[in-house]
């Protein structure tokens, strides 16, 4: 599910393949590797703001991760 949001976001925003390809990745990356076998939620956002997208990884018990990066030019 997380491969297909980050696809569908980031694609929308319009970010080159590689670029969604890295971004999801990074995101995977952040999330904790015990967490679809404990069964833990983990919340992700997505927050445009002044041409830049935040993306933020919010897990109970770890650290939070984020990232911004510039939005695509138009």
């Amino acid at each position: 599910m997380l491969n297909e949001l980050c696809t569908a976001v980031l694609g929308h925003v319009g970010y080159s393949a590689t670029a969604v390809a890295e971004l999801t990745r990074a995101v995977a990356g952040a999330l904790p590797h015990d967490g679809a076998a404990t069964g833990r939620r983990c919340d992700v956002r997505f927050v445009a703001h002044g041409g830049e997208l935040q993306i933020v990884v919010a897990c109970p018990g770890a650290a939070e991760w984020r990232t911004t990066q510039p939005l695509p030019a138009s």
